[in-house]
């Protein structure tokens, strides 16, 4: 007893639970029947024959509805059809990953070249790119305007349109100015 217990509260955790036939608890019910047609409000009894007439079951479609809607149809198609809509909604979704590159105002313009373009890949793939000009001793404390002006060495070189996402910052160990693709 104790495993089905623990089972039913992992499910109850993992997916939304849909309720179907004896399990709805409303007594009227908005019911839409097999072929997408409007019966209209009647009692859970009379939505469940009529679901058994047809060889089907009744499905809770939304159940914070006043009065719930529920379907007459197949569960496992309605599954079939929810497990469709979910992974059409996950593959919509891309993540945007903040890459990082690091120079130092000693970096020479070949090296400022390969990371200009290696940005330019980032950003045309979607992601961000986070740019960091690495102070070390006495660099930090170099006047702003000049270590401002040897970050924007490497944006001039950036081979793809884009725009500042967070202005440059003054930190611990340097500046560091976020940039992403240009929405055209």
């Amino acid at each position: 007893m104790l495993q089905i217990r623990v089972s039913i509260t992992i499910r109850a955790l993992s997916t939304p639970r849909v309720r179907i036939n004896h399990q709805i608890r409303a007594s009227e019910l908005r019911v839409i029947g097999p072929q997408g047609e409007n019966i209209g409000v009647v009692t859970l009894q009379e939505a469940l024959s009529k679901a058994t007439e047809a060889g089907l079951d009744l499905i809770e479609i939304s159940p914070g509805a006043v009065p719930p809607v529920a379907k007459i149809m197949d569960y496992g198609k309605f599954q079939y059809a929810e497990n469709k809509k979910q992974k059409a909604a996950k593959a919509k979704v891309h993540t945007v990953e903040v890459k990082n590159i690091q120079i130092k105002i000693g970096t020479s313009e070949h090296d400022l070249e390969l990371k200009a373009k290696r940005v330019g890949e980032w950003l045309a793939e979607g992601n961000r790119v986070k740019i960091d000009l690495f102070l070390i001793g006495r660099s930090k404390y170099m006047e702003f305007k000049f270590l401002q002006e040897r970050l924007e060495r490497i944006l001039k070189l950036v081979p793809v349109a884009y725009k500042v996402a967070d202005p440059v910052k003054k930190g611990m160990k340097g500046l560091t100015i976020i940039i992403e693709k240009a929405t055209s």
